[in-house]
């Protein structure tokens, strides 16, 4: 099995509309289209820039009032899924559930079903900056092309949280982040390619890139978009299909054949993920 993928470094600037919003998210979908890509991968808090549309006096809106758009948020990227006959992981918009705010991925398939997965792990600045609340469940995501998972930013920083992701049969785990400096994106950037050895996984990376002046938390963002193989000899000596030229607004498009990746979990130049010592530490059951 064989499909292509596409990452969207997503350029984020001041609008005054949802139409906006919805106009240039449909330009990268029909780029990718044009490529042919089976899975496109927005960035995480994609939908912070609808902040930017405010008040009409220049002041934006917070955090708190994002929820709001979710019903067009849904409609809209649920209507280009179908259009396009593609499958949409929609970065992350916040959702309000029992007066808490919780950062979901979103999974739009080409039939019209959605699937969600809430961030698992919070970084402080979420936390104290927008009183952010962690998911409480790990999903995996059958679709006609294979088992993927979403994991978002942080998330892919802690090993164990992949590794049960993998143990639940995802192949491909679909990162959308949002870093603002150097350090925030190397973190995700390093840890994904460690994800992407220990599982013998691919892993498709993609961030912000742009800036919004008057919406608090987004004012720098460092982005990149990445798509991250094991590293053995089928792939890539990097173990890297492709990347898109740091915080420039583009996409990037690949291959991914998951033929590769069982190949090298039975007869690869290492075998980690049959390797692991399960005498000594559990996998998720």
């Amino acid at each position: 099995m064989a499909f292509r993928v596409s990452a969207v470094q997503y350029h984020l600037h001041t609008i005054s509309s949802f139409e906006e919003f919805a106009a240039q998210c449909e330009h990268y979908i029909k780029t990718a289209e044009e490529y042919g890509t089976d899975f496109i991968l927005f960035p995480e808090f994609l939908t912070t820039q609808l902040m930017s549309i405010g008040d009409g006096q220049g002041k934006a809106s917070g955090i708190e009032d994002l929820p709001q758009f979710t019903e067009q948020y849904r409609d809209m990227f649920a209507g280009y899924a179908r259009k396009y006959n593609v499958h949409i992981i929609g970065g992350t918009h916040v959702l309000r559930r029992n007066d808490k705010l919780y950062n979901v991925a979103h999974l739009f398939y080409p039939d019209g079903r959605i699937a969600e997965q809430a961030k698992l792990h919070i970084t402080p600045a979420e936390v104290e900056g927008w009183n952010m609340g962690a998911g409480d469940g790990l999903e995996v995501f059958q679709t006609d092309k294979g088992t993927i998972a979403m994991l978002t930013c942080y998330d892919i920083e802690f090993p164990e949280i992949v590794r049960m992701a993998r143990a639940k049969g995802a192949d491909v785990i679909f990162c959308p982040s949002c870093t603002d400096d150097r350090h925030g994106f190397h973190r995700v950037r390093y840890t994904s390619h460690a994800r992407a050895i220990e599982n013998q996984i691919y892993v498709v990376l993609t961030g912000t890139v742009g800036s919004l002046p008057t919406v608090d938390l987004m004012r720098a963002n460092f982005g990149q978009a990445a798509v991250i193989t094991p590293n053995d000899i089928p792939f890539p000596p990097k173990g890297l299909l492709a990347e898109g030229e740091i915080n420039d607004d583009m996409i990037i498009t690949a291959d991914l054949d998951l033929e590769l990746l069982y190949r090298v979990r039975e007869r690869g130049s290492v075998t980690t993920w049959r390797d692991r010592r399960t005498d000594l530490y559990t996998d998720w059951t």
